[in-house]
């Protein structure tokens, strides 16, 4: 009961019941905190107010320009675009240089003017006993009510989709993290690409969820971080109450990323993969979607379908069904503690 927990999300059953005790209930909240739910949306007449607020805590290069990515990604997913955002920055005791603060400030201001986004308040401090930057985001989009998708919008007979492939994020960190340990399965040309791999393919999917939704009908979006594409999966399913069935050989995996995930051990299935877009639709709107993205040169795959059923996935491998697996943490939150103990 007292057990300490590790380094990552917290356990989906303690963030259920914790959330349930929560006075989250209110005539404008259309959509509140639970799981698999990572934004908020609030009724406002005939608009909706979309809200999300986004931690970064592993990455350090760009960290400013991550932070505005990330969040607006999941802002992407209601078929919202970002517009106005506030900003925490916790800065590191003893490590903390104007040039360090000046750097942040404009990646994060570059950033927003790149997306049309508006800062518009937030807070900044150095933080005692912090050993990296810390920015946390709090983005908000508005949008007709009508037009909203939320994962709870996956209906039986949807087709998965997914974008550009996983786990992109994780291996732009390891790349940019540990370059010197890859050198002895990777050439510098390699690593130079997986250190791109947040630009090309890229981390956000802002193009990508526009791209579907104006080429068919999307019943549902997310956005697979922290846990990588297993865990949204989960998420999906448990915000639908829907069955998922994956096939493992059509998950587009890049042969430099599995490479990356096997010298280090980790599981492509469980790692941060902000880049790729996890969505549903109907089957008669599936090819079309599919055709727009790779006409706009988003890679895309239908990946599985959404079932009747209680809120499972399971994953085809060879031939052979078996439940997908679920990752109590991220495999870098994983990774990060082993380098720590050892």
């Amino acid at each position: 009961m007292n057990a300490v927990l590790p380094v990552g999300k917290l356990p989906h059953h303690l963030l259920a019941d914790l959330l349930a005790q929560a006075p989250s209930q209110h005539e404008r909240v259309l959509l509140g905190p639970g799981v698999g739910l990572d934004c908020a949306i609030l009724d406002m007449g005939d608009t909706a107010l979309v809200l999300k607020t986004e931690p970064i805590t592993f990455a350090t290069q760009d960290i400013g320009w991550y932070a505005v990515q990330i969040a607006s990604n999941d802002i992407a997913t209601t078929g919202t675009v970002p517009r106005w955002m506030l900003v925490t920055l916790l800065l590191p005791e003893g490590k903390t240089t104007p040039e360090l603060v000046t750097t942040i400030g404009r990646q994060i201001f570059q950033t927003c003017q790149r997306l049309g986004i508006t800062l518009v308040g937030g807070h900044t401090e150095i933080t005692y006993d912090l050993h990296r930057p810390i920015v946390v985001t709090t983005l908000i989009g508005e949008i007709e009510k009508a037009r909203v998708i939320t994962p709870r919008g996956a209906r039986p007979g949807d087709v998965v989709i997914l974008t550009k492939g996983i786990p992109i994020e994780g291996c732009a960190i390891l790349a940019r993290e540990f370059a010197p340990r890859l050198e002895r399965i990777l050439t510098p040309e390699e690593i130079q690409i997986a250190q791109h791999f947040i630009y090309e393919p890229g981390i956000s999917v802002l193009r990508d969820a526009q791209v579907a939704i104006a080429a068919g009908r999307v019943t549902a979006m997310h956005d697979p971080t922290e846990g990588g594409l297993a865990t949204a999966l989960w998420e999906l399913a448990e915000a639908a109450g829907v069955r998922l069935r994956v096939d493992q050989s059509a998950i587009p995996i890049p042969p430099l990323a599995q490479k990356i995930c096997a010298f280090f051990g980790l599981d492509p299935l469980g790692m941060l993969a902000s880049g790729a877009l996890l969505l549903t639709a109907p089957p008669q709107d599936a090819p079309r979607i599919l055709e727009a993205l790779t006409s706009a040169g988003i890679s895309a795959a239908a990946i599985g379908r959404v079932e009747s059923g209680a809120p499972e996935v399971f994953l085809i491998v060879q031939g052979q069904e078996q439940p997908m697996p679920r990752f109590a943490r991220d495999e870098i939150a994983r990774f990060y503690e082993q380098q720590a103990i050892t």
